[in-house]
């Protein structure tokens, strides 16, 4: 602040990460647009929570405090699905754990009330984004109020924030009260009165919800259906009688050239230079030579909050703007010429699902590709073919690998097969990651995911396209266990395939339920939002640990649970020694053949069974 000859700065920005000047984390896109804009930004970067004085390093701030709890959600953060504390934290310097407290939004709004009590407060990023109105709250199992009420803050920003926070500022530099910033789309503020509330749908109040599941399971979905910026309603929900949280519609998208202006702004495309002795910060690792092609998903996947934060119409970088950043990762020091990735929430969207989108928005009651594609659906890659044809030919680029996802339904969707055979012959390297998640079409269905049919369809032609260039290249599939809707049936399912494939993931996802997703409504009220209609959800812990156990079944670790797991699905035909079977039954000594795989599998080892049986001998 010296060097510049400020006295003061106008926003205060504390982060739960550590300051990575990047566009891959959303306090350097903001606090680079303020910069362009002329406000002076201060950055505190993982404060001390118990500490108030962390937060006054700046002093008062002129127009107020942005707060956010880093580019992930605190509480996934800092825990599995199985609710055990993660050892590392890749976006800390030296991967350091225990740097941000517990639901950081809320902990540091209130630190910063304990010494600034009328300064105004905003909120952003995807912790505040998905907790804005009452959500479910996985970690303490119980339903909690909008962020904004528990952490004190006055307005949150939510989605991706480019909008709507220069309007804040503007706002606030104007002299405009705080209090009365209540217009903005983009926000959620605080009302105390009903009769300022126009136009509004109301929500019912949070003790309604507290009270009735079915509440809450018909204001989620009045939630999800207005999350478009063209079409979306205000929401008010009550706390009180002199108190309504209140939502208003989504901003709006960011055109192409404004894409390309966020995505110009002078980053240093670094960690800041004192988090070097502790060896940096492990998160840059994945993005530093990454491009960023586009924002938003019209997948509608029900375990995907996607639909919240960055909303259903895709909106694009240029060409030019990818190309240019393309030549500056080639500049870097440590570029090897293999650009990692270049896609977005899906690789392979890059543009709107239908023309519609950009006047009158996505369909409030109709997804674009489940449970079919749409007949209006614009199913074309040609637009992204032809940036990976250009980014190839940048100098000093030697292979570009699309890592971000491809949706294989959207894929099959493009009758020209340009993009399939672009992918397998410059893209892949020896393994595609696709995510399939489930076999059974009910799982599927719930999912918001294609039928099974249409992922064998994929790989048939995935291999077809590879044999005809004379490559070997396999798909890596990714798979969920108890997501809600399966039970011990469709998980045996599940193995079942991995069985028939001859594959055993390394990694299974384990259905987490974040906020503001359809699947986390779910796995809470145990109703499909959608229908109303009854979900059977998996919760117990060791029912989850079986359903998980189950498709990585050939871990000797696992033995028991696959054995209890198919015991009481009543699929005891898949214990025993035919090459249908998963495991092996024990014997009278309650011991389990070792070479129970190779057996199961159907491939007799006469050797190794004489072998194990004098070992057993032995042991006895």
């Amino acid at each position: 602040m010296e060097e510049r000859g400020w006295d003061q700065v106008d926003f205060a920005y504390v982060i739960g990460d550590a300051y990575v000047d990047h566009p891959s984390f959303g306090h350097a896109i903001i606090s680079r647009l303020l910069e362009s804009r002329g406000y002076r930004v201060g950055i505190i970067s993982q404060p001390d929570w118990r500490d108030p004085a962390s937060i006054r390093i700046f002093g008062e701030p002129r127009l107020g405090f942005l707060v956010s709890s880093g580019n992930m959600d605190s509480m996934v953060n800092h825990y599995s699905v199985s609710k055990k504390r993660r050892k590392t934290d890749a976006y800390t310097p030296g991967g350091e754990m225990g740097k941000r407290p517990d639901h950081a939004c809320t902990v540091y709004g209130n630190l910063i009330r304990q010494s600034y009590k009328e300064i105004p407060v905003i909120l952003g990023g995807i912790e505040a984004s998905l907790r804005r109105l009452a959500h479910y709250d996985y970690w303490s199992d119980s339903l909690k109020r909008s962020i904004l009420l528990d952490s004190g803050a006055d307005i949150i920003s939510y989605g991706m924030g480019e909008r709507s926070i220069i309007e804040i500022a503007e706002a606030l530099d104007a002299g405009i009260p705080v209090e009365e910033l209540t217009y903005i789309d983009g926000t959620v503020v605080k009302v105390r009165d009903r009769e300022r509330i126009r136009g509004a749908e109301f929500l019912p109040s949070y003790e309604e919800l507290k009270q009735d599941k079915e509440n809450y399971a018909r204001s989620f979905y009045t939630q999800y259906r207005n999350t478009d910026a063209f079409n979306g309603k205000q929401l008010a929900e009550p706390y009180s009688d002199h108190l309504y949280v209140v939502q208003n519609p989504p901003a709006k998208p960011l055109s192409t050239m404004e894409m390309d202006d966020v995505y110009a702004l002078p980053y240093t495309r670094t960690y800041h230079p004192s988090y070097e002795e502790k060896g940096g910060v492990p998160a840059i690792s994945e993005i530093r030579f990454s491009l960023i092609s586009s924002r938003g998903c019209f997948g509608g996947c029900s375990f995907c909050a996607l639909t919240f934060h960055q909303g259903r119409i895709v909106q694009t970088r240029s060409h030019d703007s990818l190309l240019e950043e393309a030549e500056m990762i080639t500049g870097e020091k440590d570029f090897k010429g293999y650009i990692h990735d270049v896609g977005g929430p899906t690789a392979n969207f890059r543009h709107p699902s239908c023309q519609k989108q950009m006047e009158h928005g996505v369909c409030r009651d109709r997804q674009c590709l489940f449970p079919a594609p749409c007949k209006n659906l614009d199913a074309d890659h040609s637009d992204y073919v032809s940036l990976l044809k250009k980014l190839r030919n940048v100098p000093g680029v030697k292979k570009v690998f699309i890592r971000s996802g491809i949706r294989f339904d959207y894929l099959l969707a493009d009758r020209k097969k340009d993009f399939l055979r672009e992918l397998c012959e410059y893209h892949v390297s020896g393994q595609l990651k696709v995510a399939p998640e489930h076999v059974s079409d009910q799982v599927l269905s719930l999912m918001g995911k294609p039928q099974n049919r249409v992922y064998e369809e994929f790989t048939r032609q995935f291999q077809k396209m590879n044999d005809r260039l004379g490559k070997k290249q396999y798909l890596v599939p990714y798979l969920m266990s108890s997501h809600p809707g399966s039970t011990l049936k469709e998980a045996v399912e599940l193995a079942e395939y991995c069985r028939d494939l001859g594959y055993m993931p390394e990694q299974v996802q384990d259905f987490y339920p974040t906020p503001s997703t359809l699947s986390t409504c779910m796995y809470y009220t145990g109703l499909d939002p959608r229908t109303m209609k009854p979900v059977y959800v998996p919760r117990s812990p060791h029912e989850k640990a079986m359903q998980r156990a189950l498709i990585q079944y050939r871990d000797p670790k696992l033995y028991d649970l696959v054995e209890e797991a198919l015991k009481k699905a009543g699929r005891t035909d898949l214990i025993g020694y035919g090459p249908k079977c998963l495991i092996r039954p024990r014997n009278k000594a309650g011991y389990v053949d070792p070479s129970a795989r190779s057996r199961a599998a159907g491939r007799p080892d006469r050797k190794r069974k004489k072998k194990t049986i004098r070992n057993v001998h032995k042991k006895k």
